[in-house]
């Protein structure tokens, strides 16, 4: 564990020139402050002062001064430079000028839930499977959608050059202090899965942020484009982050969700908490799927859920109770979710199981799928749309509460627009169908 002598040691000793303060805005992208290192035992002691008012879903202009306040635990040289010059990242979380937690910060909404946990004797663990996709680039090193860079499917042995740079984004991800469970190709051409080992929640979402900066880093330097849109391409499956959630007991550390002597080996805790999610899905969808382009996954892609169930088998379900240990894994997520938002709606549903002694309805294992889609025995389906998820969010008090009324507010405001962009476009399919026929 760093602590601000070990930290500034290290910069000396390492010869780092600067350090790169991370944060991000509501929708997850990662936003930057570089400071001299000399400049760094004073943002140790005093935090960054920034101007928020530029960034989607922090302050006003008349309130914009905000500061940036170190984790000393996200501490790390950075294993590139650029002619010669090292650089040191730790990533911030965002504090008013009066020394208080901002409450539009994604990683304070994330730390409020986390706490709402402890006060209830769990802590919360995820580890998440990242998807995403290589494709080569033109010139201008944007991507060449019908570029893949190999034609490997699930599983296979993909020529040795993409395997070469999947195995560097492992090796640079472990000098950064982030371990990899495993990692292999994926289904559709150019895609691939690095799966990141469990952690605390918050651990989780800062190894999840700093991931998606390594793989595009690494993928460039190979010439390369990384993407974690959702769906890139209609006649390629999309790209999710499968999520794997467990509760442990503060005191002791024991798998709450765990129970030998239970058929799926859950837990009454475990049971209600996946009640809880089942019956948010809606809203969660909303921030676990973010986009326009998050729906032309669910749905419709292979092994994207449709109905909100779960199972133990049936990887078409929303969520699936694997074999192998107590745990929950959450399907519906995609690689361009805020990783603090996300892992902050999915506790909150979790717990508003708990309290509320959900009761869990019957798990839909594959073979009667087809069975009960006929007989409507499935009533409820996630959003198809991002405008179905935001609608559906609006009236879930839970969801919304765990972001708070300042992030839902402006997570609202800036996905009813993007949405409303989209809704005004005429795409290439329509102008192609129809120009002539009418």
């Amino acid at each position: 564990m760093f602590d601000k002598s070990t930290i500034l040691s290290a910069v000396e000793s390492q010869n780092v020139d600067f350090i790169d303060l991370w944060f991000t805005d509501i929708t997850g992208e990662v936003k930057s402050v570089t400071v001299p290192a000399s400049r760094l035992p004073r943002v140790l002691d005093q935090g960054a002062h920034f101007d928020g008012s530029a960034l989607d879903g922090f302050a006003r202009v008349a309130e914009s001064d905000m500061l940036l306040v170190p984790d000393l635990r996200t501490f790390c040289v950075l294993p590139w430079s650029s002619g010669g010059t090292k650089v040191a990242r730790l990533i911030c979380s965002v504090h008013t000028l009066s020394g208080d937690p901002f409450v539009g910060d994604p990683r304070t909404v994330l730390q409020n839930i986390t706490a709402e946990a402890r006060d209830m004797g769990f802590t919360f663990e995820t580890g998440m499977e990242l998807e995403f996709y290589l494709f080569k680039t033109d010139s201008d090193r944007r991507p060449l959608l019908d570029g893949t860079t190999d034609e490997a499917s699930y599983f296979d042995m993909s020529d040795e050059a993409s395997q070469a740079i999947r195995r560097e984004m492992i090796r640079v991800l472990a000098q950064m202090g982030i371990d990899v469970t495993s990692a292999h190709s994926e289904i559709g051409n150019g895609q691939h899965e690095i799966d990141l080992m469990h952690d605390e929640a918050l651990v989780s979402a800062d190894n999840l942020l700093t991931a998606r900066v390594v793989l595009k880093h690494v993928a460039a330097e190979h010439g390369l484009y990384c993407t974690f849109m959702p769906r890139p391409r209609g006649d390629m499956p999309g790209s999710g982050m499968h999520t794997h959630q467990s509760l442990y007991t503060v005191d002791g550390g024991v798998n709450a969700f765990a129970d030998a002597t239970d058929q799926y080996g859950l837990s009454p805790i475990a049971k209600q908490f996946l009640a809880g999610q089942l019956q948010h899905a809606k809203a969660m969808c909303a921030v676990l799927a973010p986009l326009v382009n998050s729906y032309k996954r669910l749905g419709t892609s292979i092994e994207a859920p449709v109905h909100i169930t779960w199972a133990h088998i049936n990887r078409g379900a929303l969520i699936r109770v694997p074999a192998t240990s107590a745990r929950l894994e959450l399907r519906c997520p995609d690689p361009s979710a805020n990783p603090y938002l996300a892992s902050a709606v999915m506790l909150a549903s979790g717990l508003d199981g708990i309290r509320q002694n959900a009761v869990l309805p019957a798990p839909l294992e594959e073979t009667m799928v087809n069975v009960a889609v006929k007989r409507r025995q499935i009533p409820n389906i996630l959003p198809r749309s991002l405008g179905e998820a935001l609608d559906d969010l609006e009236l879930d008090d839970v969801v919304l509460g765990a972001l708070g009324p300042y992030v839902g507010d402006r997570y609202l405001e800036a996905k009813r627009q993007e949405y409303r962009e989209y809704k005004r476009q005429v795409t290439r399919w329509e102008v192609e169908r129809y120009i002539t026929r009418y």
